[in-house]
């Protein structure tokens, strides 16, 4: 078929240049010469000139459009124009020769100004990403959208331009193809949609780190596009999803924890329940001294002490009949007390130390904390450091972590009976 095409169009052409004559040839030499000057002319002195330019100032904007290319596409609509005018000056040119090589221009000169429309939506979007708050609301999608819309209408004005058509002719069959149209940019529509959803609801920004499990996705977007999404993960591998997957399926953004300066801690200690007890009056003087504890041992002895002397009347000395402290609770005052001093710990955002329901491996003490700081590393080392505190402190309390038997402690058992 398209060597039949092919064939035709050959023979056309040769039908048209057997009808030209000697005087038409000499001027359409002369026109084509003229053009080909101007765009030597364009392409080693006038765009060498630009780029001089460029060096020699600092302009942002300037540089963007120098960049894309904008100038020097616009300028290639030159030469076309010259040879789209002069047409009509060259003598005893047949009109089908002369028409040919006017629709043929006039594809050129749609072409190129497409391609200048698509320069122009570059430069715009490299400027506004240098907006302080361009990442805020990407719009690399609508630029892209914009691009496709352009060489789509661009495809019909040449077809419409070489068929010697009026586009209006093309345009009003679209309608006939538009559900071919929509199968084939389905995705493309769908990420469009998801695309403005995402930027009007603020859901993703450039910079944000998500968590997308279905695509193992866990790192930071780098690019927002019409039709999709790169996440470079924390192993530096890079994971593409689908711009309308992100409406589909739930994903986690880490944003506000950004925003909020602070990362939440929020890990347990099992306590062996077994050693936990009433404190004794010496230990209790002992922890006094604390001077993380000393105020809140005054405070709870007082009240203690106002309620047993309140309400009991008979034996007040036995522990069932009173209130007494305890070193687990007196454990949780201590770890309380600590985050609140710990240099590290936001003191603006929740400090909370809580007893979760007991279980087969002890009493959970949750630790519930942000730290002043997101950066990864630092967070990993902040909560480690007060853990290994936590940990090395709690033999001052006579508390153990509960552990699982290992075989050590099996050979040590058969050792004793032994």
């Amino acid at each position: 078929m398209f060597l039949s095409i092919f064939a035709h169009f050959s023979e056309r052409i040769n039908e048209m240049l057997a009808s030209v004559e000697t005087e038409a040839y000499v001027g359409l030499l002369i026109l084509f010469s003229i053009s080909t000057i101007i765009h030597i002319i364009i392409r080693v002195w006038i765009i060498r000139l630009l780029q001089r330019l460029d060096e020699k100032t600092e302009t942002e904007w300037y540089a963007a459009i120098l960049r894309h290319k904008l100038p020097q596409r616009a300028l290639m609509l030159i030469p076309l124009m010259v040879l789209y005018i002069g047409i009509d000056l060259v003598p005893s040119l047949s009109d089908a020769f002369s028409g040919f090589i006017t629709r043929l221009t006039a594809a050129l000169m749609i072409l190129v100004a497409a391609r200048v429309i698509d320069a122009l939506l570059s430069s715009a979007h490299t400027l506004y990403l240098m907006l302080p708050k361009s990442h805020m609301r990407p719009i690399k999608s609508y630029i892209q959208l914009g691009k496709v819309i352009v060489y789509l209408f661009s495809i019909i004005f040449i077809i419409a331009s070489l068929s010697d058509q009026s586009p209006w002719y093309f345009l009003s069959g679209i309608g006939a193809i538009t559900a071919i149209l929509l199968l084939v940019f389905r995705d493309t529509l769908l990420s469009l949609v998801a695309s403005v959803q995402l930027t009007n609801n603020d859901l993703i920004r450039i910079g944000d780190w998500i968590e997308m499990p279905n695509f193992g996705a866990d790192g930071d977007v780098i690019d927002i596009s019409l039709n999709t999404v790169r996440v470079q993960n924390f192993d530096k591998t890079i994971t593409v999803i689908p711009t309308h997957k992100f409406l589909e399926h739930s994903f986690r953004n880490w944003r506000g924890m950004s925003e909020a300066g602070g990362r939440r801690i929020m890990r347990s200690l099992n306590i062996d329940i077994s050693t936990i007890r009433f404190l004794t009056m010496k230990e209790i003087n002992r922890l006094r001294k604390t001077h993380l504890l000393g105020d809140y041992i005054d405070s709870k002895m007082k009240e203690v002490g106002e309620y047993n002397e309140k309400f009991l009347k008979e034996n007040p000395s036995i522990l069932t009949n009173s209130r007494w402290l305890t070193n687990v609770g007196t454990f949780r005052a201590y770890v309380i007390e600590y985050l609140k001093n710990h240099p590290r710990a936001k003191k603006d955002l929740l400090i909370l130390v809580r007893q979760l329901e007991p279980t087969d491996r002890g009493l959970p003490l949750q630790v519930y904390v942000f730290t002043n700081t997101t950066a990864w590393a630092e967070y990993e080392g902040i909560q480690a450091d007060i853990f290994d505190h936590l940990l090395a402190v709690m033999p001052e309390f006579d508390l153990k972590v509960y552990q699982q038997p290992a075989g050590t402690d099996f050979r040590l058992l058969s050792t004793l009976k032994s």
